[in-house]
């Protein structure tokens, strides 16, 4: 089977512009040989669970793409298995325009990305929102949190595609800024223990010959 996210995304209007521009060949490589990436392996489990955030994207009647942004501490987007993902959907501005989006047509995206190590993910497929299933409700709870979820979203995985790291600023989260400034008053310790009068040593002087 070829690669599906590029079965997908390569559309007849894709592949013109592909052919125009001169990548087309190497695209038509890229697909036909390269793996189905429609399920999920360890490095995408390994990501997915890192995130603290992404963009959900959704189609309306109109045609307008929709882009919603969903965080959350690391891990709420759920692995509920190899070809599917879910998420606790809470009370936002009550626009529900990504639901109202869903209902009509259930073709969506995730964009995910790590600013830190300068990767991002694209996944393609079809999301649906459950509301009456206590099974799956429970699945995307996390107990440790404190908010009523109204509904789940889950989303079933088409095809997915790295994305080059060109130009993505390399930026960190909170949680990180405050473990290296805890680190940073760790070793500032260590130094003043050695260095108590916080003069600073001068150096030998070099022999005369």
């Amino acid at each position: 089977m070829p690669r599906q996210f590029g079965t997908i995304a390569f559309t007849p209007a894709v592949k013109a512009m592909q052919e125009k521009m001169g990548s087309r060949e190497n695209y038509e490589r890229f697909v036909a040989k390269g793996a189905d990436n429609n399920s999920i392996n360890p490095d995408l489990e390994q990501f997915i669970s890192s995130m603290e955030g992404f963009y959900l994207g959704t189609v309306s009647s109109s045609g307008y793409p929709y882009i919603q942004f969903r965080g959350g501490k690391a891990g709420f987007l759920k692995i509920l298995d190899p070809r599917t993902l879910g998420f606790a959907d809470f009370r936002g501005n009550v626009q529900y325009i990504s639901v109202g989006n869903l209902a009509e047509n259930d073709k969506a995206f995730l964009f995910l990305m790590d600013y830190r190590h300068r990767r991002r993910l694209k996944i393609l497929g079809r999301a649906r929102v459950v509301e009456d299933d206590p099974v799956i409700l429970a699945r995307v709870r996390d107990t440790d949190y404190d908010a009523t979820v109204e509904r789940a979203i889950v989303f079933e995985i088409d095809g997915w595609d790295w994305n080059c790291p060109q130009h993505i600023p390399i930026r960190y989260s909170e949680t990180e800024v405050e473990a290296m400034q805890t680190r940073i008053r760790e070793l500032e310790k260590l130094l003043a223990a050695k260095n108590p009068n916080n003069v600073n040593t001068p150096d030998p002087p070099a022999p005369i010959n």
